[in-house]
């Protein structure tokens, strides 16, 4: 123990260095202080001491850098209570926020003084306590990295105060869970990232659904290769805007429990646990850079990286720790004894984890509660952790601030590896060379086209040149030579004429003689005339030959780039070849993904939910989910599940109808998986997806089909919408046909669900009755496993609470249309079975059943009478136990059965 005025953590009464302020940097600069670090965690401090100066820097998802988790201590203000009882006492500690110092009065004259990263007094705002212990963990994970915030103390101290505060009233008092989700918000870009939450509550060692009252034993699944934890079955809703994630977090305070104390009049019994998911595009990196070249400016070549988009995923948790109490101080007594028990037992698990941990043990005893596996990568994994201690000034809890001290002190000693999310995303890479594909065929098509029409116009303008030249070479011959032929008659007959008068007139020869030589000299100038106009016409006709020469010149040309034409065609036709292999070796790649990430949904088939029976392939389609994206973020730009219908899904649901098994087992399960988000659904059923998968399960003898079709069409079957559409096209028939030929208990359960889901709508009572689906329901029961008698007792409850919701609402109701199909006895014979869901479902079934006094009789005659007496008095749920007691209390014809047995209530 230390003397009076002396330094916990090594440090003595006197520091030579100022404290730094920028977030939680605070480090002891004395001997004794740097004789507690080793080499490695100072160099690894020196890059991260100071949280708010800068990001983590980037680099691979399997290096990681050191990050000793962060402390702050929080002082609460005197209450009413306090302020009377110890009003002449002083507080029992001290702080020193400009030193970050806390001095722990042990009495009068003597007090223990320790260090944090950070001191924040009973009047620091909600802002200042978020910037310095939460902020610096939120804009780690908005660069990849996960991160944790958690808030330790005893109860009444504030810790709910401090991360869960809402501040609808005031706006000042929003505590860490706001304020984070404000900042992720404002720095995602919709469209391309998403975030998604979900929120639940350690209870009494039963992990519970705050967002799903009814999903109240959530199973830890671990990955066998990684060591990582996750939550299945939990709740997951994508934040679209703050108003919805406030309204989320309304609805999981609602259900939390909480109780009165001495020490808290509403003292949380439950640990909280809010899980942020962000998943963001890294941007300047994923671009595929196209170059396009020719010789005529169309497109020729595509040159460019393939390399995937890449992707970060980061965690934020924030977790709300129940306090801890001493059960003299806070009167807990029956049932909140026992809650007090199971909370001080968790967090005696996370200390003992805690001290295992700052002490290098080589063992730390993660698997001792279900608190501490939940929290195994915020303590010596690979989050960034700050952890906010709060206390009260009272003197009188003097013994639980100090143990809340040195909690925070312990866990100032613990080392995380910090480590950076990356992944490729492959699918969209996908889907941007099919767009790409597509764009390169149009213009193909366009090209052509345009190559057709140009030759087709060369060749018609060829063609009439040459029948213009050769007709008008031909009419101009013709009317050269008609011309001479003429001339030359004409000739001859002046000539003859002339010859006639001279012999006529002998004695006039003299005298003509030479008028005669004139007219000699008149025709051979006429014979001179006519050669020159006889070469004139030749020269005109050799021109014209020349013409026509020049245009089959032209004719020869345009033939020859015609073939060039071609060629280039040809070339493209090449290219787009390439292309379409390059896109098969991709989608060859991912089926690969698909088969690997089947093969791990199968090992942690076993976790999943009573309602969605495909959460999803976590390598491949899970993008799709979360993708959704995809469709679940707002802005203008199109969003992951949108664009992938416009480019993939027709083409996955014409897969369906494929010939080769492989292709259809596959596509079939990428529907199943789309169909798990309800974004997807319409855009599914709209697609025509609802009809082929029917005709899948009416049509195919492979049990894998079967089992991934029916599991998609239990999805499908969430949706009011969708189960008219699934009854209309005779699906409740089809799912009774497969239930009563199927031997596998998958298959049993994926049928037993998709039944379930529909019993569960009011309107479809008679029908599904009618086609069959009780009977079918029922007939599953023959298999024995566990899984598909939990499927089929949540069908027989939703039928049940469907028909007890008829008769409250004042609708003439004969006796249950389950009692006819004869459903009671099994209803009986398993009201007590070990397995808790099933005994969940079962349980509420026979309160709705007793509800109605028309079924009081055949109640009595099957022995649920006694059941229903156990439930009230055994029943580990409260609510179901006051249904059953409010039940058998409101019912005259049980009341006298009571009487007549000389039974207790």
């Amino acid at each position: 123990m230390a003397s009076s005025g002396g330094v916990r953590n090594g440090v003595g009464p006197r520091m030579s260095a100022k404290p730094d302020r920028q977030g939680f940097s605070a480090t002891p600069k004395t001997a004794a202080g740097k004789q507690r670090l080793s080499s490695s965690a100072a160099a690894a401090g020196g890059a991260y001491r100071r949280t708010s100066s800068g990001p983590l820097p980037s680099r691979a998802a399997s290096d990681g850098v050191s990050s000793r988790v962060r402390v702050a201590v929080r002082l609460r203000p005197r209450n009413a209570e306090e302020l009377a009882a110890d009003a002449d006492f002083g507080d029992c500690v001290e702080l020193q926020p400009e030193l970050k110092r806390l001095k722990l009065r042990k009495n009068n004259w003597e007090s223990e003084t320790y260090e944090f990263d950070e001191v924040l007094t009973e009047f620091s705002s909600q802002k200042r306590v978020y910037e310095v212990v939460a902020k610096p963990v939120v804009e780690s994970v908005m660069e990849g990295y996960n991160g944790t915030v958690m808030a330790y103390g005893q109860t009444g101290t504030g810790k709910t105060f401090t991360l869960g505060r809402l501040g609808e009233e005031d706006t000042a008092a929003r505590g860490i869970m706001v304020r984070a989700m404000e900042d992720i918000l404002a720095d995602i870009t919709h469209g391309t990232d998403s975030v998604s939450v979900s929120y639940i509550q350690l209870y009494m060692e039963m992990i519970q659904d705050l967002l799903d009252p009814v999903n109240d034993n959530i199973a830890i699944v671990e990955d066998p290769r990684t060591g990582d934890v996750s939550l299945p079955g939990a709740t997951v809703v994508e934040v679209r805007d703050q108003k919805s994630f406030v309204d989320l977090l309304r609805v999981g305070e609602a259900h939390r429990v909480a109780a009165n104390t001495k020490l808290n009049t509403e003292s949380s019994r439950s640990h909280a646990i809010l899980m942020v998911n962000v998943r963001r595009s890294v941007k300047g990196r994923t671009e595929m850079d196209v170059s396009i070249s020719g010789e005529n400016g169309h497109s020729s070549s595509m040159m460019g990286s393939l390399r995937p988009p890449i992707v970060r995923k980061s965690k934020l948790v924030v977790v709300d720790l129940a306090g801890s109490e001493r059960i003299d101080k806070s009167g807990s007594e029956g049932h909140t004894l026992e809650e007090a028990k199971s909370i001080n037992l968790s967090l005696s698990a996370l200390g003992k984890c805690i001290n295992a941990l700052a002490e290098s043990s080589p063992h730390v005893p993660v698997r001792d509660s279900k608190l501490t596996r939940l929290l195994k990568d915020s303590f010596g994994g690979t989050a960034r952790t700050s952890l906010v201690v709060t206390i009260g000034p009272s003197p009188r809890h003097r013994g639980e601030t100090t143990s809340t001290i040195m909690f925070g002190q312990r866990a100032m000693k613990v080392e995380n590896m910090v480590k950076l999310k990356e992944e490729f995303d492959y699918k969209s890479l996908c889907r941007r060379l099919d767009i790409e594909l597509d764009k390169l065929i149009a213009e193909n098509e366009r090209q052509r086209k345009y190559f057709d029409d140009e030759v087709e116009r060369i060749r018609a303008e060829a063609q009439c040149g040459i029948a213009e030249a050769e007709r008008e070479c031909k009419i101009t011959l013709e009317n050269e030579k008609m011309k001479y032929h003429q001339e030359y008659l004409d000739s001859i007959r002046i000539m003859e004429e002339k010859w006639k008068v001279h012999q006529q007139s002998p004695k006039k020869q003299n005298k003509e003689a030479e008028s005669t030589s004139n007219n000699t000299g008149e025709v051979h100038n006429l014979l001179q005339n006519e050669k020159m106009l006889r070469q004139s016409a030749e020269d005109e006709a050799s021109d014209l030959k020349n013409q026509v020469s020049h245009w089959k010149k032209l004719e020869a040309t345009a033939t020859a780039e015609v073939v060039k034409l071609r060629k280039m065609l040809d070339a493209e036709a090449s290219q787009k070849e390439k292309l379409e292999e390059e896109i098969d070796v991709l989608r060859s790649q991912l089926l690969q993904m698909s088969m690997e990430a089947d093969e791990t949904r199968r090992s942690l088939d076993k976790g999943d939910g009573p309602g969605k029976i495909f959460p999803g392939l976590d390598s491949l389609v899970s993008q799709t989910r979360g993708l959704q994206p995809r469709e679940q973020s707002n802005g203008p730009k199109q969003p992951i599940a949108k664009l992938f219908e416009q480019v993939g899904l027709k083409k996955i649901l014409s897969l369906l109808e494929s010939e080769e098994p492989d292709v259809r087992v596959h596509a079939v399960k990428v529907v199943a998986n789309l169909a798990a988000e309800e974004a997807n659904q319409e855009k599914i059923v709209e697609a025509g997806g609802l009809t082929s998968l029917l005709t899948l399960l009416r049509s195919s003898e492979d049990e894998t089909i079967r089992r991934v079709a029916a599991g998609a069409i239990a999805n499908l079957a969430m949706n009011e919408t969708n189960q008219d559409l699934i009854m209309d096209q005779g699906g409740v028939t089809l799912l009774s046909m497969t239930a009563s030929d199927a031997e596998d208990p998958q298959t049993l359960r994926m049928v037993a669900g998709a039944i379930a889901n529909l019993c569960g709508n009011d309107k479809l009572q008679t029908r599904l009755r009618g086609e069959g689906g009780i009977k079918a329901l029922l007939g599953m029961v023959r298999c024995g496993h566990p899984d598909v008698l939990a499927q089929v007792a949540r069908g027989i409850a939703n039928f049940a609470k469907c028909e007890s919701r008829a008769a409250t609402q004042g609708n003439k109701v004969g006796k249950s249309l389950l009692i006819d199909d004869g459903s009671l006895p099994w209803i009986v014979k398993n009201a007590n079975n070990e397995a808790a869901p099933i005994r969940r479902h079962i349980e509420l079934a026979l309160c709705h059943l007793a509800q109605h006094e028309v079924n009081s009789k055949d109640i009595i005659n099957e022995g649920a009478l006694w059941e229903l007496v156990r439930i009230s008095r055994d029943c580990s749920r409260e609510d179901i136990r006051k249904l059953a007691y409010r039940t058998v209390t409101s019912s005259p014809t049980l009341q006298a059965e009571i009487r007549r047995l000389g039974i207790k209530m």
